[in-house]
């Protein structure tokens, strides 16, 4: 029995050997880390508000859509360029099909 928890650490000491960059930020919510990484994926922190706000307000299938589009059109010069797009087409689309 003792063999058993000789390998075995708690949970404070496995954590204690990561170190977390904290970058002063403040994500509290869901969609502020989504925003966020749409901001990461598109290459365009410069505009890390935007993306943030889209993800508070639009749907998110909507965007998960585009990110999508964007991540299989490799040689787009301007990624946040051909998201922005996509997503305006998305929304058009979805506003034809509502009677």
């Amino acid at each position: 029995m003792a063999m058993a928890n000789k390998g075995m650490q708690s949970l404070g000491d496995l954590f204690s050997n990561y170190q977390l960059d904290d970058k002063g930020g403040f994500i509290t919510q869901e969609f502020q880390d989504f925003g966020y990484r749409l901001a990461v994926e598109l290459e365009d922190l410069k505009h890390k508000s935007l993306y943030i706000k889209m993800s508070k307000e639009v749907d998110r299938v909507l965007l998960e859509r585009a990110l999508s589009f964007v991540k299989d059109a490799a040689s787009a010069k301007s990624k946040a360029k051909l998201f922005m797009w996509k997503v305006k087409q998305l929304k058009q689309e979805k506003k034809n099909e509502s009677p």
